[in-house]
């Protein structure tokens, strides 16, 4: 049973219930009324013949005959009514074919409670005990009418019951069928969605309800999915161009060294260029892997407390390890209020070759192999700066200068394969932090880097 069906048959039962406890409230209120009305009817009928019967007590006297065929004529339905004296014995009745009881545990009954009402089959009974005469009154009728209204107020409420659960089965598959249309286009938007057509929408329709969340949702998803395809299929091109260039460099060394008779020296020459060319690649083979287990790295989180002063402080001396001829500086722009300040939930490892990497690029790229870092430690922010002198990324370059494998027309003299900043920029995002470029005229290149706590 698909899910509209099953909201549509939960609805319709749900309506169902509502409307038989209804319509059973309803019946069982008017048969209490009609009980309690015909009750009072029967009670009201048997006090006017016993005040008939007190005033006179001469039947056979023609006015009081004519009186009495009056009220014979005015009864309930088979209306019977008896009166007795203490003894039980007969006084009066009406009509004069009725029977009665007058058993002394009946009229002791009536005599305790001193009104009592009961039913038997179809007829009603009220029974008085008066005691300024001692007698008892006992009357009793059928409710003919108002067990007539009875069964048509059933057949009332069974069609109006019926009618309803009809009404409510139509209205609710109407309903569910106009109400998770959105899901059903979502649904066939699911079966048809490959790798090929990720560009395909579901249109948004701003009812700022959860139909609407789940298709801006469901757009969201296509939308990441088609950047991380679009990601993998770059990356595969980007990676086999790159890696191609060493490769083929190492099989040309190669090959020439086989063809041709060389000295010792010769032969030194080409296996240190192979081993510069390894060394090339496998630094790009690891700059290749952290890249493509970004998304691994970014969920995984429960990382201690990280002092970004230490890291940039280890990253320094990694680099002036690296390259001999570096000149790094570092300055607080404002020192922290407290030590905490300078902290940060993170891994030290990548953010050390995070900062690494961007002062690798600053003196690479600068003309007097000097960088400037300074640093501003607040309590929800920290920022950093690394600064060089040098030939400043145009303005087409900026947005592109930190996409893989991308490099701009200053470094077509600096050996390199365009990763180091992407790497920095992955690492910088899954610490919540962000970094930018600014060129600062007339030659100082600027990176802004900003972690939020």
């Amino acid at each position: 049973m698909n899910f509209k069906l099953r909201f549509a048959l939960l609805f319709t039962v749900f309506v169902a219930i509502v409307l038989s406890v209804c319509s059973i409230t309803i019946f069982l209120l008017y048969a209490n009324y009609r009980e309690t009305d015909f009750y009072d009817r029967v009670k009201l009928e048997g006090n006017a013949f016993y005040d008939f019967t007190i005033r006179f007590p001469n039947k056979k006297d023609a006015v009081v005959e004519k009186i009495t065929q009056g009220l014979l004529t005015n009864t309930l339905y088979d209306e019977c009514i008896a009166i007795l004296n203490e003894k039980g014995e007969l006084v009066d009745k009406l009509p004069d074919t009725m029977h009665f009881r007058n058993d002394a545990p009946y009229l002791s009954k009536i005599n305790k409670v001193k009104e009592l009402h009961y039913q038997e089959n179809t007829r009603q009974f009220v029974c008085i005990y008066m005691p300024d005469t001692k007698y008892y009154v006992i009357a009793s009728g059928i409710d003919i009418v108002g067990f007539g209204k009875m069964d048509n107020l059933k057949l009332i409420l069974l069609f109006v019951f019926l009618g309803g659960v009809a009404a409510s089965a139509l209205f609710s598959f109407l309903f569910v069928n106009q109400a998770f249309q959105p899901l059903a286009k979502l649904s066939a938007q699911m079966q048809k969605t490959t790798e090929l057509n990720l560009t395909d929408r579901l249109p948004e329709k701003n009812t700022k309800d959860e139909l609407y969340r789940i298709t801006k949702y469901f757009n969201e998803m296509l939308q990441r999915l088609n950047n991380a395809f679009e990601l993998q299929k770059n990356f595969v091109q980007y990676a086999s161009h790159e890696l191609r260039t060493p490769l083929a460099a190492m099989h040309s060394q190669t090959e020439s060294a086989l063809n041709k008779k060389l000295s010792k020296e010769d032969f030194q020459k080409v296996l240190n260029s192979s081993k510069e060319e390894q060394l090339n690649l496998i630094e790009l083979t690891n700059s290749l892997l952290l890249l493509s287990q970004y998304e691994k790295l970014q969920y995984s989180f429960q990382l201690p407390a990280v002092r970004i002063d230490e890291v940039v402080f280890e990253a320094i001396e990694m680099a002036k390890k690296s390259f001999t001829n570096i000149e790094v500086r570092f300055n607080f722009l404002s020192f922290p209020e407290k030590e905490e300040y300078l902290s940060i939930k993170g891994n030290d490892a990548l953010l050390k070759a995070a900062f690494f990497n961007l002062i690798k690029n600053a003196y690479l790229y600068s003309t007097n192999k000097q960088v400037l870092i300074e640093m501003k430690a607040q309590a929800h922010e920290i920022f950093l700066t690394f600064d060089n002198e040098g030939e400043l990324i145009s303005g087409k370059e900026i947005k592109s200068v930190m996409m893989p494998f991308f490099r701009s027309h200053n470094s077509s003299k600096i050996k390199g394969y365009g990763l180091g900043l992407a790497l920095v920029k992955k690492i910088i995002e899954i610490h919540h932090g962000e970094i930018q470029y600014k060129p600062v005229p007339p030659i100082t290149n600027r990176f802004i880097v900003s972690f939020s706590k």
